[in-house]
């Protein structure tokens, strides 16, 4: 197995050879996965936003271009970049450029505070930020704080950057690049294997302070497959993307990243309001989507535009929050479309219920690696019917958090179960668990 970072946990190698033997690892990373669906389908549509239309081969050259770019500027393979973005084009590009050129990307929310960035910044002696105009201020606090933060690239909406670009550099000695203006002429990309971190992705520990959570491509390759494949996702599907960037990358359920290695497309929505949303669905015939409890019951709640019509919609997903019963009945008749709940959690966890099955219905992992168990107080697994915290591993799910051996201590067992925190109904005698969403408990 290629190896880690410094400071990640490895799976032992019984496990390695277990999820490679089974078919759950395959050995190929997730931007050549991408540039493999551009030469099969280079026509085919990619990613939409607004006016923006991309072909899978527009996509990938761009994510080249931009990978060059990023390497002239001085990027190198495993150096850390956070990445704070809204939902647009540049976005996904940004991703792919950066997993392209070796960086591991550690991807946050765009609201994510300053001290909460320092302490990202100096756990993972991130060199690079991508962000927006309104960050510049935080990343030159952060970087005035200490040695690691040396390159900030700045996105813009069209038309509004400075009509001058160019680089500039702070009083701390950060350099500070408009987004726009990194590409160059593609050269040869470093070798990397599957098993390497691809991306860091935020979790919140005990303390309010971020975690952060290494994903191998591998890992994620496998939790956005089998997810895609247990809601049918095929390369018709279009997927609207209308969830924050992060939290949709986190969630993986297929996602944004899940769709186009699946070969469909993604329309990327500015917000989930229906009044957004559901002329996108009518427009690009969206097939399925991810919604919060709440975004879901405003699209309930709202009567859509005179004309608009729904008709391609076949599912959505959501999480994050209990389903209540009533909301979950409303969904067939108000969105003529199926319901599907998930629990996910940045830490690989997946557990999703039948598309189509009542509120509260059994959840099942993504495959018979993923092993959940239940267990009581004291540790041992409760019997049928019994509620107790759920504990998993799995193919998706790492062995510890990155540079955080304490947390490791408090989150996973001494088997390498995580402890997710969630209460969760063991079911009926043969059948898989039920989360419940009920409460969190103390890792």
């Amino acid at each position: 197995m290629s190896p880690l970072l410094d400071g990640c946990t490895p799976w032992p190698e019984e496990f390695v050879d277990r999820y490679r033997s089974a078919g759950s690892w395959r050995g190929v990373t997730l931007d050549a996965l991408l540039g493999d669906r551009a030469r099969r389908h280079p026509t085919r549509t990619a990613l939409v936003h607004g006016a923006t239309r991309l072909t899978y081969g527009q996509l990938n050259r761009r994510v080249e271009r931009t990978a060059a770019g990023f390497r002239l500027r001085g990027l190198r393979p495993g150096q850390r970049v956070v990445v704070r973005l809204p939902g647009v084009p540049e976005h996904v590009v940004t991703l792919f450029a950066l997993l392209r050129t070796g960086a591991v990307p550690v991807v946050c929310p765009l609201a994510l505070g300053v001290e909460e960035l320092a302490r990202v910044v100096r756990i993972t002696e991130a060199t690079g930020h991508v962000g927006t105009a309104g960050h510049r201020a935080d990343v030159a606090a952060v970087a005035a704080r200490g040695p690691f933060l040396r390159r900030a690239f700045t996105y813009e909406p069209p038309g509004a950057g400075s009509p001058y670009g160019g680089m500039t550099i702070d009083a701390s000695g950060c350099h500070h690049f408009p987004l726009d203006s990194v590409e160059s002429a593609p050269g040869p990309a470093p070798v990397r294997g599957a098993g390497e971190v691809a991306f860091l992705l935020l979790s919140a520990g005990p303390d309010g302070g971020p975690l952060l959570v290494p994903r191998t491509h591998d890992a994620y390759a496998y939790q956005v497959r089998a997810a895609g494949e247990a809601m049918g996702l095929g390369e018709d599907d279009v997927l609207l993307a209308a969830l924050p960037a992060a939290a949709l990358l986190a969630t993986g359920c297929p996602g944004t990243v899940g769709t186009l290695l699946a070969g469909g497309t993604v329309v990327l929505a500015d917000d989930p309001e229906p009044a957004t949303c559901l002329p996108l669905v009518a427009a690009e015939r969206v097939t399925c989507t991810t919604l919060t409890p709440d975004a879901l019951t405003a699209w309930l709640d709202a009567a859509p535009p005179a004309g608009t019509d729904l008709g391609s919609l076949r599912l959505v997903q959501t999480g994050g929050a209990p389903v209540p019963a009533e909301l979950a009945a409303r969904v067939r008749p108000g969105l003529g479309c199926a319901l599907q709940e998930f629990v996910a959690l940045p830490e690989g966890v997946v557990a999703l219920a039948r598309p189509g099955a009542p509120a509260g219905s059994p959840a099942e992992g993504l495959s018979r690696d993923d092993e959940f168990r239940i267990a009581g107080p004291d540790g041992a697994e409760v019997p049928h019917g019994a509620s107790g915290e759920l504990l998993a591993r799995g193919p998706s799910v790492p062995r510890g958090y990155y540079r955080a051996p304490d947390a490791d201590a408090r989150a996973f067992t001494a088997d390498g179960r995580f402890r997710t925190g969630l209460h969760a109904r063991r079911a009926a005698e043969g059948g898989g668990p039920t989360v419940v969403w009920a409460s969190q408990t103390e890792r």
